[in-house]
């Protein structure tokens, strides 16, 4: 993915959210904007972190359940849930999320390597951890969300 946040400081702008009791964050270059909970349309034959498809404007947006695809269960939509509208691989697509928390500047020497926790999966999606405040937030590699033959592009 672009690393068009980061400076010759070694600086970068991320936006931090909550799913459950835990924090993650994305490179603020890939979020296009930050929306209400709007419920979406289901479509056949997807796998189960899709969650439909809403109308964005006059396009189809693909909305991915972030927890379902993390592994951390299945998201019950609330009032206070958002979409995140990301760009993923020249595609648009909607992240719903609990709630997005802040926008964080960090330096690159905050972000130390995703643990070896025996699971590959954790290091698919996970690329970097920051202890920040006292708050353990992991980055999520969001080129890495969308599996390889994902296309929700209107024919």
């Amino acid at each position: 993915m672009t690393d068009l946040a980061n400076n010759a400081t070694g600086r970068r702008e991320l936006t931090s959210f909550r799913i459950g009791d835990q924090e993650f964050c994305v490179d603020i270059m890939s979020v296009r904007e930050i929306r209400g909970w709007t419920p979406a349309t289901p479509l056949p034959h997807t796998p189960d972190f899709v969650r439909g498809v809403i109308n964005l404007r006059g396009a189809v947006l693909p909305i991915i359940d972030l927890a379902a695809r993390l592994g951390l269960g299945v998201t019950e939509p609330e009032a206070r849930s958002v979409i995140i509208v990301c760009r993923i691989n020249n595609q648009m697509v909607g992240l719903l999320v609990d709630a997005v928390s802040d926008i964080l500047t960090v330096t690159d020497d905050l972000i130390q390597p995703t643990p070896d926790v025996g699971c590959d999966q954790v290091r698919t999606f996970v690329k970097g951890i920051m202890a920040i405040d006292g708050r353990m937030i992991s980055l999520i590699s969001l080129d890495r969300i969308l599996p390889a033959a994902f296309d929700l592009e209107a024919a």
